[in-house]
């Protein structure tokens, strides 16, 4: 089998076929979930697929024919070390191939995250809570505290904490006399965040708010902090992001960041089939950022899409 960036082609070398002779190919396989019914092109004995419409995680497969009463199999084998890539189908994008992250694909990018023992038994014993989709992924907390580090951030800002993986991996690298303001509105989940600073050694970088988001920003505001803070990281109700937004960018320095998570809300802003009322305001919000000219932005697809924003 030969491997090319445009198509799979699947080499039959069983000479030259008339039309209803061409074989029947099948994938099989734990991912394989396409069907060859997209748009064959033949040519020298060949059937070149697209490869948009194949999973690039599948494993293997056969490819066989029928000629009267002769059946050949032949198995082909196929790598899956490299990955489909999808281009931009404006052509004034040009045609940059952008790698799409398959299942076998993550898995190592998950090998490749240095996390913290403590930040591995708090996800673990999050996953088997309610709500455990809502916590950030290793390498989105990866990211989040190397921008943290990068920044020299010391006053920090969560809007939504959930059990604290996001936060945690924030207070763990914020310096001695570092401040990390964590809101969250349920106190159970919150109770398991504050078990894990305790173990951590980081509660007291950590000012927990247990209420509103909302009331918790308008009272630092109140209190004269606006403008002295470095970073803050909003994964809380999504269509509240546009008022914590503005709530933020108060809070925040000239510099400062402000990221959002789930920007891309599991691609359904993508999908104009799609309108119910959070993907609807996610996508809202999503376009007012890009139009806000208080903020530089990079929407980076890591997680379920995280918007990076600086402060002008």
């Amino acid at each position: 089998m030969v491997m090319a960036n445009s198509s799979i082609n699947l080499v039959l070398h069983q000479g030259s076929m008339l039309p209803h002779e061409l074989p029947v190919v099948a994938l099989l396989g734990p991912s394989c979930f396409h069907s060859f019914s997209s748009t064959w092109a033949i040519s020298n004995g060949a059937i070149h697929v697209s490869p948009q419409r194949l999973n690039c995680s599948a494993s293997w497969c056969y490819c066989f024919s029928f000629r009267k009463c002769r059946c050949k199999w032949k198995r082909l084998v196929r790598s899956c070390s490299t990955s489909e890539f999808v281009i931009a189908s404006d052509k004034n994008y040009g045609n940059k191939q952008v790698i799409n992250l398959t299942p076998r694909l993550y898995d190592y990018v998950l090998k490749n995250v240095r996390e913290p023992e403590i930040l591995r038994q708090l996800r673990q014993e999050t996953a088997s809570m309610r709500g455990s989709q809502m916590q950030v992924s290793p390498d989105q907390a990866q990211l989040l505290a190397m921008l943290v580090q990068i920044l020299g951030a010391e006053r920090c800002i969560e809007v939504g904490v959930y059990t604290g993986y996001s936060s945690l991996a924030i207070a763990l690298v914020l310096p001695e006399s570092g401040h990390l303001v964590a809101c969250e509105r349920d106190g159970k989940s919150l109770d398991v965040a504050k078990k894990y600073y305790q173990l951590a050694g980081v509660s007291h970088k950590v000012d927990v708010k247990l209420g509103l988001a909302m009331d918790s920003l308008e009272s630092l505001i109140l209190n004269g902090e606006a403008g002295s803070y470095d970073f803050a990281f909003i994964d809380a109700e999504k269509r509240m992001n546009e008022k914590y937004f503005e709530l933020l960018l108060q809070l925040v320095r000239v510099g400062g960041l402000i990221v959002i998570d789930n920007v891309l809300w599991h691609g359904k802003v993508a999908d104009p089939l799609v309108y119910d009322p959070k993907t609807i305001s996610i996508r809202n919000f999503n376009q007012k950022l890009m139009e806000d000219e208080r903020v530089n932005i990079s929407m980076v697809p890591i997680g379920d899409g995280m918007t990076i924003c600086r402060k002008g």
